[in-house]
């Protein structure tokens, strides 16, 4: 499914709304954050390099928009208990929560299955599947909480049509899928949430590099190229989608 051809961001169509990212440092989730922030979103920056994201928070401070917070997490080790913290601090803080993006994603390899070592699809399916899982249960509440609340899964190609060698990567992309249908089918009924994914397709990013070393990303649409449908997902516009998979 797509955007509607003919839908603009208003410039405050995201005012007073507090949004959680994921992989907010850089690539599309950076861009996404500056995106949000600039049609009136409050952003909480989730990502492992603090670096980055005091570039963000300083791009989105500079330019004007809503204070945003900084929470550094790393995914690949974080327990069941930083993300019950996690949602202690938003609550605290903000009382609520009107979106999460996730954003953040580990490619691992590309290799045939039979090669593929455990403890790196471990790694891949914690940071791409289970972080996911743990967040959005430990945030539930609070989404809960919001009039109009939002999540939003990026997705891949590979995750909707399995590709040799994409392994751990393709496998955790289509538990994210399925993940995402599940929850959207659960609070359909008696919530405000609303649960769809988002392909973006191929973008110049870190990751992008990692699987076409060979490919020259100036040829590619740039992650604030790719932002729009987020925007509208995330916003009141997209009221009652839910169960989709866009892009």
């Amino acid at each position: 499914m797509n955007t509607p051809d003919d839908w603009q961001p208003r410039p405050d169509c995201l005012a007073g709304r507090v949004v959680l990212v994921t992989g907010a440092g850089a690539g599309i989730g950076a861009a996404a954050a500056r995106a949000l922030a600039a049609h009136g979103a409050t952003l909480v920056l989730l990502d492992l390099n603090v670096r980055q994201l005091e570039s963000v928070y300083d791009d989105i401070e500079k330019a004007g928009h809503p204070q945003p917070a900084i929470y550094p997490m790393n995914l690949e080790g974080a327990t069941e208990k930083d993300y019950l913290d996690l949602a202690e601090t938003l609550e605290r803080e903000f009382g609520r929560l009107d979106g999460l993006l996730h954003n953040a994603a580990m490619l691992g390899a590309l290799i045939p299955l039979a090669h593929y070592e455990t403890e790196l699809w471990y790694r891949v399916l914690q940071v791409n599947l289970n972080a996911p899982f743990l967040l959005t249960r430990s945030c539930l509440g609070l989404l809960m909480k919001s009039d109009d609340a939002s999540v939003l899964f990026c997705s891949d190609a590979v995750g909707r049509q399995g590709r040799a060698y994409w392994g751990a990567y393709g496998v955790s992309k289509a538990g994210i899928e399925n993940l995402m249908q599940t929850l959207a089918d659960e609070l359909e009924a008696n919530t405000s949430v609303r649960v769809n994914s988002f392909d973006p397709g191929p973008v110049a990013t870190a990751l992008r590099s990692l699987a076409y070393p060979g490919e020259n990303p100036a040829r590619l649409p740039q992650p604030e190229d790719v932002v729009r449908p987020i925007l509208y997902l995330m916003g009141p516009d997209a009221r009652g989608v839910t169960g989709r998979q866009f892009g």
